[in-house]
């Protein structure tokens, strides 16, 4: 028996960037039918660029030529800033093209005609490679957030060893003790010696 309290899987949203309004058309209705939500659709590059810019979808799906800006330089200023992952779809499939693209940060590349059998596969690609990004950037914020704690707790015990005579092992045991006492993090009780607020 299925569970209906269960939630629905989120739909992936997408901004569909296609001058040729008949192939827009025909690629926002696949969307639809596949349970994507399509959250704006447009055939200028830079009104796609600012679309994603303000409504933060999961994917862009962008052709190369365009009035406004090219797809290519559209998705490189959507991956700059890590706004959506990026689709490129086009008529041209030249090796040249297929590099800028990949230069550019896109995640999958789809050539005109497409077919539905291509296009799915290559939009779950583009959207688990995007998430892989964004899971890699979370991860080095917080690997450079341990690297500044530890370097700001090495500090504080340098200071709390020279200024105060501890051990190395009785200066962490302070901060730690201070941190649980004052309910403040390791980090905060380091800043607090080192600013001279805080002494054994």
């Amino acid at each position: 028996m299925s569970d209906d309290s269960a939630p629905a899987p989120a739909k992936a949203r997408i901004v569909v960037a296609e001058d040729e309004a008949i192939i827009r058309l025909d690629l926002v209705e696949t969307l639809a039918e596949e349970g994507y939500d399509v959250v704006a659709e447009t055939g200028r590059g830079d009104d796609a660029l600012k679309l994603v810019h303000e409504l933060s979808p999961d994917l862009a799906i962008l052709d190369v030529r365009m009035p406004g800006l090219d797809g290519i330089e559209v998705a490189r200023e959507i991956v700059e800033t890590r706004a959506a992952g990026v689709l490129i779809l086009t008529a041209f499939g030249q090796r040249e093209l297929v590099e800028r693209a990949a230069d550019a940060g896109a995640l999958a590349y789809l050539v005109k005609p497409w077919q539905r059998s291509d296009l799915i596969p290559a939009i779950e690609i583009a959207l688990a490679r995007h998430r892989e990004v964004l899971d890699l950037v979370e991860e080095n914020a917080q690997l450079a957030n341990q690297l500044e704690t530890r370097k700001v707790l090495d500090r504080a015990k340098g200071l709390l060893i020279d200024s105060h005579g501890l051990s190395e092992n009785d200066a962490f045991r302070f901060l730690q003790q201070q941190a649980m006492n004052t309910r403040r993090s390791m980090r905060e009780v380091a800043d607090a010696v080192i600013a001279g607020e805080i002494a054994p």
